[in-house]
């Protein structure tokens, strides 16, 4: 099937943004993003994907549903750099996931997805507890041609690609009735990551995760985070562009955790200004670094985009997060018994004192 290119209704930088989507040969899309209107390629056959069924088990104690997908099982594995299925393609080596020779930023289907739409599902032990399909989907965010890097190391250009990316990303998760969208990223070993690729993913679910059903309720019954970042700033502020802010949460529960958001109260990454978008997409640079030059050393963090359900939430104000699993260049805060049991966190670093070294 020919490759399709769509031009993005938005524009930055004087630049016009294209989506350039490929049709894998098992069913599975990828989209190029990028400046270019035209692409060249596909120079070389792409991975192909052994679907597996998966599965919502509810939990009748925690009032949760968990995802169990064993086809995950037998992912990639820390590969050699010659087996990096996040590579770009080169004519006569191993096929990755991305057959082109070049690109900017590349979305694609997860071969080995958690949630997939219309998944099969495994319920022949369904007297046990309440299961359902696991749909959704799960996409790979790929942010380059590099084989290492980081949001700090990507141009102003790329990340502010990203977060268009992202949007659209969110577009099109919300256009196919999925209910919650949330993009994220896992840097370093000590997190668990298995491809060192600079690369993110996105997990679009058919519900609103417990996680983030309390967030609407705590926005809908009032909180809000507009005129509470006013107060916070002078004490937990870090870094303001734009009308954006990295501040450390006086209620972190992660050592040195970062929370970006604007100063106005925005649904979204999509009711962003062009200013906003900007600001936005140097303070994830600008985190990130702070953190390097900290610690010293590639700073090993999960990070996660928290927006409205596609079916809206009051009060909602976005926010993007940062949870470093440090909390001195070689101490690794771990989740132990206490935290993991009881979802009750230590916090060994205070917020605000947090916020004065990475401020420096």
């Amino acid at each position: 099937m020919p490759i399709e290119t769509k031009k993005f209704a938005s524009v930055f930088g004087g630049k016009s943004v294209y989506k350039h989507t490929h049709h894998n040969q098992d069913g599975r899309k990828v989209w190029l993003y990028g400046h270019e209107q035209e692409i060249k390629g596909p120079i070389s056959p792409e991975l192909v994907s052994e679907p597996d069924a998966t599965t919502l088990r509810w939990h009748p104690l925690r009032q949760e549903w968990n995802i169990y997908a064993p086809g995950r099982q037998n992912r990639t594995h820390k590969p050699s750099s010659a087996n990096d299925p996040l590579a770009a393609a080169k004519t006569g080596h191993s096929p990755t996931e991305i057959p082109y020779a070049d690109f900017e930023v590349v979305v694609f289907e997860n071969r080995f997805p958690s949630l997939r739409m219309s998944a099969p599902s495994r319920c022949d032990l369904s007297h046990a507890t309440a299961t359902r399909s696991a749909n959704g989907r799960c996409e790979v965010v790929v942010y380059g041609t590099d084989e290492k890097g980081s949001l700090a190391s990507l141009s102003q250009a790329r990340r502010r690609l990203l977060v268009e990316v992202w949007i659209d990303r969110y577009k099109a998760a919300f256009d196919d009735g999925l209910e919650y969208v949330l993009p994220f990223e896992n840097r370093g070993d000590e997190v668990g990551v298995t491809l060192a690729h600079p690369h993110g993913q996105i997990y679009a679910f058919d519900f609103v995760p417990p996680v983030q059903a309390k967030f609407v309720d705590s926005f809908a019954n009032g909180f809000d985070l507009e005129s509470e970042l006013t107060a916070w700033v002078e004490d937990f502020g870090i870094a303001e562009q734009g009308g954006v802010i990295a501040f450390c949460p006086p209620f972190a529960r992660f050592p040195f955790e970062v929370w970006i958001a604007s100063r106005r109260r925005c649904a979204g990454p999509w009711e962003y200004t062009d200013e906003e978008r900007e600001a936005y997409a140097s303070l994830l640079g600008e985190v990130t670094k702070r953190y390097d030059a900290y610690f010293g050393r590639a700073t090993p963090n999960m990070m996660s985009l928290h927006a409205a359900p596609r079916s809206g939430a009051g009060g909602f104000h976005f926010t993007t997060q940062f949870y470093p699993l440090l909390r001195s260049a070689e101490k690794i805060k771990y989740l132990a018994s206490v935290e993991q049991s009881t979802g009750v966190f230590t916090i060994d670093v205070m917020p605000e004192w947090a916020a004065r070294e990475l401020r420096a």
